[in-house]
């Protein structure tokens, strides 16, 4: 399955909530969530008003997650799959997994503005883990890896700009702007992940 080619605006309208999808405009009044807060289409003031059934309400919870991380339908099953047989909340276990994607590492971290930026960051081959490059945005991090920018990538200008910034990140990672290395400090909890989520709809639509 492809990824959606639907605008970034238009699918954070379709989930009726922010997935900050396009970096610093999305908090700013330029976002589409808070010009037009309505589903698009033509009918879309009306179409706000639908009452979903139980199964309608936990898909638009799984869909919003797919699409806040950029995961596919197929990856994201197999993510549902591996939380179940861990120890632990499976729902806990599916967010810390996702988390845990080099791409969302990268967002979290501060080298990217967007999740969708920080994939093509990964892709096109500008970061290390543990020394090594690695060009799988969905390459789950443990604890204990070392993540860093390229060092014959630091000069471009998209990450000299970082350099010195003070950035604000989850408890379970740290990273210095200095030399655009970071490190995987513990397991991501249900509290470092502020994201508006309801898992436990996902973890009934899966189990259904």
């Amino acid at each position: 399955m492809a990824r959606t080619i639907e605008p970034d605006c238009r699918q954070c309208r379709r989930e009726g909530c922010k997935l900050f999808l396009k970096g610093e405009r999305c908090t700013t009044k330029k976002c589409a969530m808070e010009r037009r807060p309505v589903i698009p289409g033509q009918h879309g003031n009306s179409r706000r008003r639908v009452t979903f059934s139980e199964y309608g309400t936990q898909l638009r919870e799984k869909q919003k997650v797919k699409r806040m991380y950029g995961i596919l339908e197929k990856q994201f099953h197999a993510y549902y799959e591996e939380a179940e047989r861990m120890k632990g909340v499976t729902g806990e276990n599916l967010l810390s997994l996702i988390e845990r994607r080099l791409d969302n590492v990268v967002y979290r971290m501060g080298i990217g503005a967007s999740r969708k930026q920080c994939r093509q960051i990964v892709n096109h081959g500008h970061i290390t883990v543990n020394g090594k490059r690695v060009d799988i945005a969905s390459y789950i991090v443990k604890v204990g890896d070392v993540i860093a920018v390229k060092e014959s990538k630091q000069d471009l200008d998209a990450f000299k700009s970082l350099k010195g910034m003070k950035i604000v990140m989850p408890k379970w990672l740290e990273f210095d702007t200095n030399t655009l290395t970071g490190k995987i400090l513990a397991l991501p909890k249900r509290e470092d992940i502020d994201s508006d989520i309801k898992e436990q709809l996902i973890i009934e639509m899966y189990s259904r």
